[in-house]
């Protein structure tokens, strides 16, 4: 039957029905109750009691399904929970004390109680109320079955796992041997605000980002890692495990985050599961496993949960944060600073208006409206899309450049380009709907990733929304550059030949051997300005082969070969304000 919202099986509704004249009041209920299975307060009051009792009676049914983006809500099955209490069996079986802090329907709980026969305490935390009766009545059930003789004491709080006091139970159970384990909601703060969620930890900048680090997302902290952080740092001095099965960029974080925080967790593990077969959801996810009151390690082992499979270890070597350790000992030497600043594209955010494309010598929009516009402020561009080839000074789109650096006044486009400015002008709405806060108090049609650089002949680009780290070499069309957008990252030259020696060093394979051993290919951009920063161009260089790069460069002297040297280490460049 279905009462509170939740399932009940056959064994329970049958406990109740044979029990009804023996159950007059609810603390007579959970002093029973507690016998069996050892769960505290099973009912809060006696209201509860007798809603509950009326339902059996007359078997209402109620039910109705939350909005599983409020509660980061995927619940996992419980093969996969059987699954990884079976793999935390292996760590040790002699768990005292388990803590579910976001229990959902509690078959972490139940998988548990099945498994680990040494349990003296458990607690489970849920902010949805259907779901911990949900897990109740599963324990109760289970102890009917079963007839388990080891009792644990058991409570199941209705609370926020977010402001819940996780210190102070730490405290009540430093002598057991502990396992923290879950799923956490896989939402950001941001996904929560949208949606006008209550279930948000207290608003607060948790990793002290600065400026528009904050601002342009880096703030927007994921939930997982805020309830991972905080229970690691709860339990840390515990003898015991943590287990949580989180997005993979949480993992990531909390292992970079480790060299200043310095958590007592070792032999930390990363088993990468499917998260499309297990809750038919695109995300990367995977459990990751620690062991408490351990020396702070920095690194973290990566498997195929399902195989064991070994995958990678990555973490912390040689001062340095990389993805594979074994594949950075072959290019280490060129991690380094960049002498050259690697810069991100166009950014306009109205690209209905500033993006079009020419047929026949019309311009024509993204509302495929055509219009009439002088040739000097258009320039062609270049998306992550088109970098694919080896060389390009080919593109689909164009786009208006309205400002050589970042905020020039535009008022010069009126009196020197009447049509452009006409345009730009009719359509001014669309540019003031921008939500960004960097155009806020700019010149009107302004846009950012622009400067001198911009206007370089020859570029060398990487996209930076796919997984290929293959860089393109980008030619002047008409003897005018090519602009590329947000998307994507470049250096830029105004020789071709220290473009072309560039590009053939960037390709080679100690450069992509080094990219792959620090890029993590499934973050969100697997390629981004921190990571080309770390290529030290003139080290590249030191270990390159002159002859080598003559048979891939047609026509290359020795003396442009040692030109280009020197121009790599005397490039001196202006900063260009950060965006990504």
């Amino acid at each position: 039957m279905i009462c509170f919202e939740v399932h009940i099986d056959l064994i329970v509704e049958e406990y109740f029905r044979k029990n009804l004249k023996f159950l007059t009041s609810f603390e007579q209920i959970n002093e029973r109750i507690k016998s069996i299975c050892g769960i505290n307060d099973f009912f809060i009051n006696q209201e509860y009691a007798d809603e509950f009792f009326d339902k059996i009676q007359s078997r209402i049914t109620i039910v109705s399904e939350p909005d599983r983006r409020e509660y980061g809500d995927f619940q996992t099955n419980s093969i996969l929970t059987d699954s990884i209490v079976d793999y935390i069996k292996i760590k040790r079986i002699d768990f005292e004390f388990v803590l579910e802090p976001t229990c959902g329907k509690g078959n972490f709980i139940i998988s548990a109680l099945k498994k680990l026969p040494n349990i003296k305490k458990l607690v489970g935390v849920e902010i949805y109320q259907p779901y911990i009766w949900e897990t109740k009545f599963k324990i109760l059930s289970l102890f009917l079955s079963s007839k388990k003789a080891n009792i644990p004491e058991i409570d199941i709080i209705h609370a926020n796992a977010f402001k819940f006091s996780y210190e102070n139970l730490a405290k009540e159970t430093k002598d057991y041997k502990t396992l923290v384990i879950g799923n956490p909601p896989w939402v950001t703060n941001s996904e929560l605000s949208s949606i006008d969620s209550k279930n948000l930890p207290k608003k607060s900048n948790f990793k002290k980002h600065k400026g528009l680090e904050a601002i342009t997302g880096k703030g927007n902290f994921d939930i997982g890692e805020n309830i991972s952080v905080n229970l690691i740092q709860a339990f840390q001095r515990h003898v015991g495990h943590f287990a949580f099965l989180v997005k993979n960029s949480v993992i990531k974080n909390v292992i970079y985050d480790q060299k200043e925080n310095n958590f007592l967790i070792s032999e930390n593990e990363k088993l990468n599961i499917d998260a499309k077969k297990e809750f038919n959801v695109s995300v990367n996810a995977s459990l990751f496993v620690s062991k408490f009151r351990e020396k702070a390690c920095l690194n973290c082992s990566e498997y195929d949960f399902y195989t064991k499979q070994n995958i990678t270890a990555f973490g912390w070597y040689l001062s340095k944060f990389v993805y594979s350790i074994d594949a950075y000992e072959k290019g280490y030497k060129i991690d380094g600073l960049s002498n050259i600043v690697w810069r991100s594209g166009i950014k306009h955010d109205c690209s209905k208006i500033m993006e079009f494309e020419q047929d026949n010598g019309h311009f024509t929009n993204g509302f495929k409206i055509e219009m009439q516009l002088e040739d000097n402020l258009v320039y062609g561009l270049l998306k992550s899309s088109d970098l694919k080839s080896k060389k390009t000074n080919t593109f689909r789109k164009l786009t208006i450049i309205t400002q050589k650096k970042i905020g020039q006044d535009t008022k010069y486009i009126k009196e020197y380009y009447p049509q452009t400015y006409h345009y730009l002008e009719k359509n001014n709405e669309l540019f003031k709907k921008r939500k960004s806060s960097i155009y806020k108090d700019k010149p009107p049609y302004s846009i950012f990733g622009v400067g001198d650089y911009s206007f370089a002949p020859y570029k060398v680009a990487i996209s930076g929304l796919y997984k290929s780290t293959h860089f393109t070499l980008v030619f002047p069309k008409n003897d005018k550059p090519i602009m590329l957008d947000d998307t994507c990252y470049f250096i830029g030259f105004s020789k071709k030949r220290n473009a072309e020696i560039a590009h053939y060093i960037l390709n080679s394979e100690l450069v992509q051997s080094f990219l792959k051993s620090i890029i993590f290919s499934d973050s969100k951009r697997a390629v981004n300005k921190d990571t080309l920063m770390r290529i030290n161009l003139t080290k590249a260089f030191e270990l390159s082969d002159y002859n080598k790069a003559a048979k891939s460069i047609n026509g290359l002297s020795l003396e442009e070969w040692h030109k280009f040297a020197k121009k790599v280490e005397n490039k001196k460049e202006t900063k260009q304000m950060t965006l990504f």
